[in-house]
């Protein structure tokens, strides 16, 4: 029987207090699930998922809970939107002296050291004293002026080169991109007056890192017009400063650009290797932050995997906070293909958009290049948009990508073709019908797609790859000594084959 069930009247106050402290150390992770099931009926579930499931539990002392938050920016985030109802919950399971403490994972920028955790109460970030907190943050608050800029230099207008059809309305956010579009859609209600400072977005090819750049410049300018806004590709910024040196006319050039309020980096990655680029850019960098003013940095690499770049450039990127851009998802590649043909006023079959969705999975801009050219094409020949012109188009635009249906597109035709829901075909259930229709998903996904049994057994519910041959292998029966059957293979070959 536990110690503290033997605990009584007799026992003195001290010793009492220990052996409950004690219990109440290990039901830390026991009260914060409680606080997570009521937080939960209070916020809607992406939010939830969002800025709740990453959070830990460490500690419960002297009624203090302590939670490890992964960055400064979620730290900054739950304590401007909800910690009312954190504060709520925390004193109904802990009583009136209950409080909650945050423990914050931080990037060290000193000779890439290990990260380091502090520990904020729950206040405003900017009345926090802790100077190991405030270093990198509070900084960018500071009344600091800024040294560089020349005293009665008038401030001129500065054309902000924002493209005003990548706004936040035209960027459609999904599991992909929702940490980035939030942190920057922060960033645009409140530029320089946030932890994340610098915001640097990262992510491959065509994932809308120069979009979702686009869109903060543009909200920004919406919300403080009084402010001077510029974007500019990291490439621009590098013939700009070769023609300065050029023309003796360094100065003027830093002088410039430390003259914004908030700036937009675009390919920083392109400053690799150039060392005195680099440099001007540091001292840019040092001179806006300092002066409290945004800097929004985009790449198509994280801080630790860019090659080429100085480390001082780097500790500074992970001030603020870095956001990834990730592979659009099914619903998500559908979204945005909707969302444009809304935006250019032209109509698809649903079919085709489905078709375009399943076939281009890892680039949004060539998801958006394969409409433009179907349209374009179906406009020149004088040809309906149909499901087979949208094979013929795809198999030439995308060339050796394409030429391999995906498992999803594979399982959508099966499903559609036999009137069943998706979800019924990857669930357990065995009803002949079911099982059918999954055998021959698996059958076509070995005969049309490279990729492994294990892999084609894991889209159709985690089977393994013994089954994926079992499937096979009865289709393969099946086909030879079954009329009807042949004629569903028939049938769905048709649908699913590009040529």
């Amino acid at each position: 029987m536990p110690t503290t069930k033997n605990i009584t009247g007799d026992n003195p106050p001290t010793t009492q207090s220990k052996l409950v402290e004690v219990s109440m150390k290990k039901d830390h992770e026991k009260i914060w699930e409680r606080c997570l099931e009521v937080i939960k009926d209070n916020v809607s579930q992406q939010s939830f998922k969002t800025w709740f499931d990453p959070i830990k539990a460490l500690k419960l002392q002297d009624h203090v809970l302590t939670i490890q938050v992964p960055s400064q920016f979620f730290y900054e985030w739950l304590e401007e939107h909800y910690i009312q109802l954190i504060k709520k919950i925390i004193k109904k399971e802990l009583g009136n002296e209950g409080r909650l403490e945050y423990s914050i994972i931080m990037e060290n920028g000193f000779q890439n050291a290990n990260p380091y955790s502090v520990k904020m109460p729950t206040s405003n970030a900017r009345e926090v004293k802790n100077p190991a907190v405030s270093m990198p943050i509070d900084v960018a608050n500071s009344p600091i002026k800024n040294p560089f800029i020349i005293p009665g230099l008038r401030k001129i207008k500065v054309e902000s080169h924002l493209n005003p059809n990548y706004s936040f309305d035209t960027f459609i956010e999904g599991d992909c991109n929702r940490l980035a579009r939030s942190a920057g859609y922060a960033v645009s209600q409140k530029p320089g007056g946030t932890a994340f400072n610098p915001l640097l977005v990262y992510g491959g090819v065509g994932l809308g890192k120069t979009h979702l750049a686009h869109a903060i410049g543009i909200e920004i300018k919406k919300n403080h017009p009084e402010k001077t806004i510029l974007y500019v590709p990291a490439e621009k910024f590098t013939q700009q400063f070769i023609e300065a040196v050029k023309n003796n006319t360094v100065g003027d050039f830093t002088q410039f650009y430390q003259m914004m309020d908030v700036l937009l980096i675009d390919d920083v990655q392109f400053l690799a290797g150039k060392e005195k680029t680099q440099d001007v850019f540091f001292h840019v960098f040092n001179a806006l932050h300092q002066a409290g003013k945004q800097l929004v940095i985009t790449s198509d690499k994280a801080p630790v995997e860019m090659a080429g770049m100085e480390q001082r450039l780097l500790s500074r990127f992970k001030w603020g906070l870095s956001a990834d851009l990730q592979t659009p998802g099914l619903e998500t590649r559908i979204a945005i293909l909707e969302k444009k043909m809304y935006a250019e006023g032209i109509d698809l079959p649903k079919e085709v958009v489905e078709y375009l969705a399943y076939s281009i999975t890892t680039n949004i801009r060539e998801l958006e290049g394969a409409m433009i050219s179907l349209i374009a094409q179906s406009s020149l020949n004088k040809k309906a948009v149909t499901l087979d012109l949208a094979k013929q188009m795809i198999d030439k635009f995308v060339k050796n990508t394409a030429r391999e249906v995906s498992i999803d597109y594979i399982q959508k035709v099966v499903c559609d073709y036999f009137d069943l829901p998706i979800e019924l075909l990857k669930s357990k259930t065995r009803k002949r019908e079911v099982v059918q229709a999954r055998q021959i998903a698996m059958y076509f996904a070995k005969k049309m797609t490279k990729s492994s049994l294990a892999n084609i057994g894991a889209h159709c519910g985690g089977k393994d790859h013994a089954t994926v041959l079992h499937a096979c292998r009865t289709v393969n029966n099946l086909q030879e000594t079954d009329k009807q059957f042949r004629g569903y293979l028939d049938d769905l070959e048709k649908k699913l084959s590009i040529h």
